[in-house]
């Protein structure tokens, strides 16, 4: 079951969600109506990376953590190297978002917001898995970084029991990384053929 504090950062996580789709169907790319081609399809190119890297990584983060989150203290793996791994590669995922849509103006954006307020959830998180894993979490502390990687400390088991049941729900959560790709270009256009309106223009 969900914490209090859990069920909220879903409903509001959602609710930046639905604003963000907002303003991106009603949006433009200044560069891509002023037929600056190559800036486009290096932007877009970007994000289609960082998407990619996304995806993957919450992946590869979800098949250590499905079913045992909380309750068990995973330092293995992308967690060895960071204590918030699925984080780390949702803040790449939103720059891919960003970039995707063919400006610099939302990836700018996502990051602000990002490192605004996913902070105060890490920080809660933390204090959780400290209250219920003590002496062990303060020692994972000392050792592995909270955000940025460190891939020096690296380490994987040569085996790793896995919950396929649980890992398949966590699935969802990393491949719409990759399926953003086509509702921007089903957007791009639906704003084309006059279908969605364009009431700003941003670079």
């Amino acid at each position: 079951m969900k914490s209090k504090s859990e069920r909220y950062r879903i409903r509001l996580s959602r609710l930046a969600a639905a604003v963000v789709l907002f303003f991106i169907c009603t949006t433009r790319s200044s560069w891509e109506i002023n037929n600056y081609e190559n800036i486009t399809t290096i932007l877009f190119f970007i994000g289609v990376i960082l998407l990619g890297v996304a995806a993957l990584g919450r992946l590869w983060c979800s098949l250590y953590i499905a079913g045992y989150k909380t309750h068990h203290l995973i330092m293995e793996g992308p967690y060895s190297a960071c204590r918030n791994p699925l984080y780390f590669f949702s803040a790449i995922g939103l720059m891919g978002v960003g970039f995707a849509t063919e400006t610099f103006s939302f990836p700018i954006a996502f990051i602000i917001i990002f490192s605004l307020y996913y902070p105060f959830v890490i920080r809660s998180e933390e204090n959780r898995l400290q209250q219920v894993h003590g002496d062990s979490f303060y020692e994972y502390k000392k050792k592995v970084p909270s955000f940025i990687p460190r891939f020096k400390a690296f380490s994987e088991p040569e085996n790793y029991s896995v919950k396929p049941v649980l890992f398949r729900k966590h699935v969802f959560d990393a491949v719409w990384f990759i399926w953003i790709i086509g509702i921007i270009e089903i957007l791009e256009e639906l704003k084309d053929i006059g279908f969605l309106p364009s009431l700003w223009c941003i670079y």
